[in-house]
């Protein structure tokens, strides 16, 4: 085995996602505060968020965006995952796989290298990370469908992330996602001159994530507010935004 398969973190819950304008989600974070507390991940100077940038993987049929519209009960998708708008070897850089089987979605990651990012952006050099990371089976298989699927970078996107955990109850997590933003390139850090598209502006993603049940609080702030979850995908928006998908639906 690998020793990098010993950072490899993998998740299976069920995720909610409520789109909030900014006057609701004001009143949603004021009733949550009182249940819960920022994460320990977050910058004051960001208005007690950080920043979430992610390089999705697609093909030029967009096979991946489709499939989510679809609405398919069992895929999976592949991005880089890093938490800063400019190359930092000190941040956390991680290949991630997201999927979805029945109503859980699941994710696992594993950290990679700064030196090996441009193999990673490049799709024809794709075959190398089984040499450069032998025995890491998210590596392998996102090997195995980057050749299968033709899939290479497609869309950035950016947002600002406000993270609220519970003491009460370790599995239940609630986010504010705001300030989004998407790019068509190729590259985790393309340069200042980039045609960033902001889309859903004046609005928040509010997302729950859980492993059995929603807490009878927060259940109870869902009816006051007269909330219903939506199917909404950063990724798929980025794609539409960005002209490199259209929503059929």
């Amino acid at each position: 085995m690998n020793k990098l398969d010993g950072f490899l973190e993998k998740f299976a819950r069920y995720e909610f996602k409520y789109l909030l304008s900014f006057a609701r989600s004001v009143d949603i974070e004021e009733e949550i505060s009182h249940f819960m507390t920022y994460d320990g991940h977050i910058h004051p100077e960001l208005e007690n968020s950080y920043i979430v940038r992610s390089l999705y993987f697609d093909n030029d049929w967009a096979s991946n965006y489709y499939q989510k519209t679809d609405g398919e009960m069992y895929r999976r998708k592949y991005h880089l995952r890093t938490y800063a708008t400019s190359y930092d070897p000190d941040v956390p850089l991680y290949l991630e796989e997201k999927g979805r089987t029945n109503q859980r979605t699941y994710k696992q990651r594993v950290p990679i290298s700064y030196e090996h990012l441009e193999i990673f952006e490049t799709a024809a050099l794709h075959d190398q990370l089984l040499g450069l990371y032998p025995g890491v089976d998210l590596i392998e298989a996102f090997v195995f469908d980057s050749i299968r699927k033709n899939l290479k970078p497609k869309v950035l996107v950016d947002y600002k992330r406000r993270p609220y955990t519970s003491e009460f109850d370790m599995n239940f997590r609630a986010t504010f996602d705001s300030e989004l933003r998407a790019t068509s390139t190729s590259t985790l850090f393309p340069d200042a001159a980039s045609n960033w598209i902001e889309f859903d502006a004046g609005y928040k993603i509010l997302e729950i994530k859980f492993h059995r049940r929603i807490p009878a609080w927060f259940h109870r702030a869902l009816q006051a507010h007269n909330l219903s979850r939506i199917s909404i995908s950063k990724f798929c928006r980025g794609m539409e935004v960005c002209g490199l998908a259209t929503n059929l639906e």
